[in-house]
């Protein structure tokens, strides 16, 4: 966003300052854009992930440098202007207490609370968006006619996109950090209430293009930060990992909002590429749950429906950590299944020696990730190549579920409603239809718990109770290391 504190005019006639600087800041948005998307491209593969964030930190600094360079030009048309000199000042601080805030944050946040830190990221997106939308509002441009109405239409949509991600972001951060239920709230006809927003801001919009009142503008914004807190709040536990990537698809559409208020063809870009690709990202995490984008935005998981009943449907059968050493001893395959109560226990990396003990042994050990395991996309792909477990052995959904039948063990590490076996067995589940990993087909199921609680989505787990199912409580981390310990 900082990228974008000075808009890409066009070129000023002769060769004055802000026209060399702007042909040279024109010139490094272009590569600065072909960055982003060499960074998405690397983004999608774990073999070329960390090239990829090369690039984007690459073209994020070409781009943040290109500015600068434009207000350093733009101070030296009025060197007796103080005011020039206070936005390079200004547009210093920023960049160094940002810069300085990011490196801190990144240096202190676990991998456990990394969705909750880029819900809180998306909405500082959103508020710029909102504060770039009011700027654009208050300043005078001089347009007239149709322009004038692009203008405000413009500023208005930039306004309710960006404030629907401000409060959203905000929301969705409270429930990943425990700060808020992750239950849906339920309020009457809260249907009706998204849609009769969403046409409020539609004539809205119309009023504002033809007479540009501050009041509907501020009408919008607070309509806009009801409906994102309502969005939200309306959606359970279950469907997070969705609503995260929904939000960093809004960000997008937000920053893209802000780049046609200031004329800077980078942010529109990158906006537009950050808008689609999470758009995307939800599309495809909603195929894997096999839900629709409008079903979530309509409330998702935990909406009251015919179920059956949440309490303990039988007995447990309990283990200890040297009778599951011994049951691995004797196995020839087994698949790992994990989920975010491994990432809360910080058990990837006795997880990864158990696996590579296991593997020296002649064991073929295998990893079976869910489209949304833990609470962000890719969460446990990223913990797993944290840990260095070879990538060829991690593998998805649909590439391992066949596979289950034919396993001696499976070891569930901190997962619950993706090894649900009532999304494929039980029409009442809340969580039904929803693709899930077939765990109970093995010969025997390892559940690593610390109780007996449901899971996120507050859906109880009927596996737990299976003849072939036997429950290891305690840590995840210590667990496994006792595991090793008695192999």
């Amino acid at each position: 966003m900082i990228a974008a504190l000075v808009p890409a005019a066009p070129l000023a006639a002769g060769d004055s300052p802000i026209a060399v600087a702007q042909s040279v800041a024109t010139a490094a948005y272009i590569v600065a854009a072909l960055l982003f998307i060499l960074a998405l491209a690397g983004l999608s593969k774990q073999e070329t992930a960390r090239r990829g964030v090369v690039y984007g930190i690459a073209g994020m600094a070409i781009a943040l440098t290109a500015t600068l360079v434009l207000v350093v030009a733009g101070g030296s048309l009025v060197p007796d202007d103080t005011t020039a000199y206070l936005g390079l000042a200004l547009l210093v601080a920023a960049v160094v207490v940002g810069g300085a805030i990011g490196l801190w944050r990144a240096r202190v946040v676990e991998m456990t609370g990394m969705p909750e830190l880029i819900a809180l990221l998306h909405s500082f997106v959103g508020l710029a968006a909102v504060l770039v939308g009011w700027n654009g509002a208050l300043y005078d441009t001089g347009l007239e006619g149709t322009l004038a109405g692009i203008h405000h239409a413009e500023v208005f949509i930039g306004v309710f996109i960006g404030a629907v991600t401000f409060t959203g972001s905000i929301v969705a951060f409270l429930k990943l950090s425990g700060r808020m239920s992750s239950r849906p709230l339920m309020l009457p006809g809260k249907n009706v209430l998204n849609v009769g927003a969403l046409v409020l801001f539609a004539a809205l919009t119309v009023w504002y293009v033809i007479t540009p009142e501050l009041w509907l503008l501020i009408v919008v914004t607070l309509l806009a930060l009801a409906l994102g807190w309502h969005l939200v709040a309306s959606i359970g536990g279950g469907d997070m990992p969705v609503v995260v990537s929904m939000l960093n698809s809004y960000s997008g559409w937000a920053a893209a909002a802000a780049g046609f208020l200031l004329n800077n063809d980078l942010l529109i870009v990158t906006g537009a590429l950050v808008g689609s690709s999470g758009a995307y990202l939800s599309y495809i995490m909603c195929k894997a749950m096999n839900r629709s984008f409008l079903s979530v935005i309509a409330g998702g998981f935990g909406i009251e429906a015919p179920r059956s009943d949440d309490e303990e449907q039988g007995e447990h059968h309990e283990i200890d950590a040297a009778s599951v050493a011994e049951l691995l001893g004797g196995a020839s395959s087994v698949i790992i299944t994990p989920g975010y109560g491994m990432a809360v226990a910080q058990a990837q990396y006795p997880v990864a020696d158990l696996t590579a003990r296991l593997r020296e042994r002649g064991v073929e050990v295998r990893f079976g990730i869910h489209p949304v395991a833990g609470r962000l996309p890719g969460h446990m792909n990223v913990l797993l190549a944290e840990a260095k477990v070879p990538y060829d052995i991690v593998l998805e959904l649909d590439e391992i579920n066949d596979d289950f039948a034919g396993t001696d063990v499976v070891l569930v590490i901190g997962a619950n409603d993706t090894v649900n076996p009532a999304a494929a067995e039980d029409p009442g589940s809340p969580i039904a239809g929803m693709p899930v990993l077939h765990v109970w087909n093995a010969r025997n199921v390892i559940v690593f718990k610390r109780s007996m609680a449901s899971g996120y989505a507050g859906v109880q787990n009927p596996l737990f109770f299976r003849d072939n199912t036997q429950m290891l409580f305690g840590d995840a981390k210590d667990r496994v290391e006792d595991i090793l310990r008695a192999l």
